[in-house]
C-alpha cells in the first residue's frame, strides 16, 4: 500500500505542489539512509539547575518563560529574537523574577548561532515561525543542548529526518512541545484508556478547526510569516494539536505506527473571500491564488489497523474545535463538549460528562499540579507541558514524548501533501524509529 516515487515524479511533485522536498539525509522514498537500526534510546544525566536560552520571544514563546519563572530549578541564561525590544522585555521580565540578567542576541535571523555557542546552557527553546524550527534545534543539539520546539516540528520528511537523526547522533532530546497533550480531559482520557475503561482503541478523530483569517491577513505577529504557508502549500500543515492525543492513547511508537495516509483537500475560497470583504475585491490580497483548500481531511491507518481521521480547517468562518474522539471497544469519549458513553456503565445511548469520571480517572498530574497550572495558558497545558520536561532534565529521566513523536506527527504535513497533490492516493509513513516501535515500551506520564 502507498505509492512509491521514480526521480522524475519526485522532481514534478515538488515544483507543481510546491513542497519544498530538498532530501538530505533520506532516499526518495521517505527512508533514511544511515543504518536501519538506531542508537540506543539517549540517557541523558540529570541537570538542575537547567539552563534556558530562548529563541523567539513573541507571544508563545514569552508564555514559556512566564511557566519556566515559576518552575524550581530554572535559570534563563539567554535570550534571541530578531526584535531587540523583545529581547529587553523578557530580560526586564526575567529581572523581575529575582534571576540575573540573561544575555540577548538579536543581530539577525541567524543570531541564534551565537547564543547556541555558549557552554551555560543545558536547553534551547525554539518559539519561531515554522521555517526556522529544524535548523535551531540542529544547532542547539550540535552545540551540546537539549531542544524543545514549538509546533510543528518540521514541515517536510527531510526536516523530520534531520531532527531524528542529529538527536541519535549527539544524545541530545528533541521534545515538541505539544500542549494539547496535557489538557485535562486529554490526560484524563489517556489515564482512561491505559487502564482499559474504552477496551481495544479502534478508531480516534482530531484536529485544528480554527478560524485565522483574521491573524493570517495581519501585519504582526504570526500574520507576517503564517499565510505564506497556505499560499504555497495544500496539505494538513498544523496536524499536531488533534493528533499528539490521539496517538498517545494508541502508543503510536511503542507498539503501533502510523502505516499509510489518504489526504483530500476542499477548494480554495476562504482567504479570498475574506480578504474581498477587508481590503476589497480589486485587492492584490483578495485576488493572490491561495493553493491551500479551505478544509483538509486526512485518513491514517496503523500497523494495528486502527483508523484515525486527522482534519485541518483554518480559513472558514467557525468556532475553535479539535473534535477529539476516542472510539474503543467498550466505549467511546468526543471533546466539545467534552462527554462519554461506557457501555455497562452509562445509562444505554446517553452521553455523560467526562466530570462524572474525574474523581476516580482524573489524572494525577492534574491532580497534583492542576491548581498551579490553572492559571497558565492554554487552560494550564502550557504549564504542565513545561514542567514535565524540567522535571524530567532534572531527574534524567526519558521525557513524556521524544523526538521520535515530534517527527512522525510532523510528518503528516509532507505525506498528506504528497497525497492531495496525487488525487488523494495512498502514502506510506517513513519508520523514523527503524523498527524500534515493534518493542518501545509505552512512555508518557501515565507512571507518576
Amino acid at each position: 500500500m502507498g505509492t512509491e516515487y521514480g526521480r522524475r515524479d519526485f522532481l514534478k511533485l515538488g515544483a507543481s505542489a510546491g513542497a519544498g522536498l530538498v532530501l538530505s539525509g533520506i532516499n526518495l522514498y521517505g527512508k533514511s539512509t544511515h543504518p536501519k537500526t538506531p542508537p540506543s534510546p539517549i540517557t541523558a544525566p540529570p541537570v538542575d539547575p537547567v539552563r534556558v536560552g530562548f529563541v523567539g520571544v513573541g507571544g508563545q514563546g514569552s508564555s514559556h518563560v512566564q511557566n519556566l519563572l515559576n518552575i524550581e530549578g530554572v535559570q534563563i541564561r539567554a535570550v534571541c529574537d530578531i526584535v531587540e525590544e523583545k529581547v529587553s522585555r523578557i530580560q526586564r521580565l526575567v529581572e523581575e523574577a529575582g534571576q540575573p540578567k540573561p544575555a540577548g542576541y538579536s543581530q539577525g535571523k541567524t543570531d541564534f548561532k551565537r547564543m547556541c555557542e555558549r557552554d551555560d546552557l543545558d536547553l534551547v527553546y525554539t518559539a519561531t515561525p515554522w521555517e526556522w524550527h529544524v535548523p535551531i534545534c540542529v544547532e542547539a543539539m550540535k552545540t551540546g543542548k537539549h531542544a524543545a520546539v514549538e509546533v510543528p516540528a518540521a514541515t517536510s520528511l527531510a526536516e523530520c529526518w534531520e531532527l531524528v537523526e542529529t538527536s541519535e547522533n549527539t544524545k541530545k532530546h528533541c521534545v515538541m512541545m505539544e500542549n494539547c497533550c496535557y489538557g485535562r480531559a486529554e490526560l484524563t482520557v489517556l489515564y482512561m484508556v491505559r487502564r482499559g475503561l474504552l477496551g481495544e482503541i479502534v478508531h480516534a478523530e482530531g484536529g485544528y478547526l480554527h478560524d485565522l483569517r483574521e491573524l493570517k491577513f495581519s501585519s504582526s505577529g504570526e500574520g507576517m510569516w503564517r499565510l505564506e504557508h497556505s499560499a504555497r502549500r495544500n496539505a494538513n500543515v498544523y496536524p499536531t494539536h488533534g493528533l499528539g492525543p490521539l496517538a498517545e492513547c494508541m502508543n503510536i511508537n511503542r507498539g503501533d505506527q502510523f502505516d499509510y495516509l489518504v489526504s483530500m483537500s476542499s477548494k480554495s475560497k476562504g482567504l479570498n473571500l475574506y480578504a474581498a470583504g477587508k481590503f476589497g475585491p480589486d485587492s492584490p490580497q483578495a485576488r493572490r491564488t491561495y493553493a491551500m483548500g479551505d478544509v483538509n481531511s486526512s485518513m491514517i491507518r496503523t500497523k494495528n489497523g486502527v483508523t484515525i481521521i486527522v482534519i485541518h480547517d483554518c480559513d472558514t468562518p467557525r468556532p475553535y474545535s479539535r473534535i477529539n474522539l476516542v472510539q474503543g471497544t467498550k466505549g467511546i469519549f468526543q471533546g466539545y463538549p467534552d462527554r462519554i458513553y461506557i457501555e455497562g456503565k452509562s445509562e444505554p445511548h446517553t452521553w455523560e460528562p467526562l466530570e462524572n469520571y474525574f474523581k476516580e480517572f482524573e489524572h494525577p498530574l492534574w491532580k497534583t499540579e492542576g491548581e498551579q497550572a490553572k492559571n497558565a495558558g492554554h487552560g494550564g497545558m502550557d504549564f504542565l507541558e513545561d514542567y514535565r520536561l524540567i522535571k524530567a532534565l532534572q531527574s534524567g529521566r526519558y521525557p513524556d514524548m521524544d523526538v521520535y513523536d515530534a517527527a512522525a506527527w510532523s510528518a503528516v504535513t509532507e505525506v498528506s501533501e504528497r497525497s492531495v497533490a496525487n488525487r488523494s492516493r495512498p502514502e506510506n509513513f517513513p519508520d523514523f524509529t527503524r523498527g524500534k516501535w515493534q518493542t518501545n515500551a509505552p512512555i508518557f506520564v501515565t507512571d507518576l
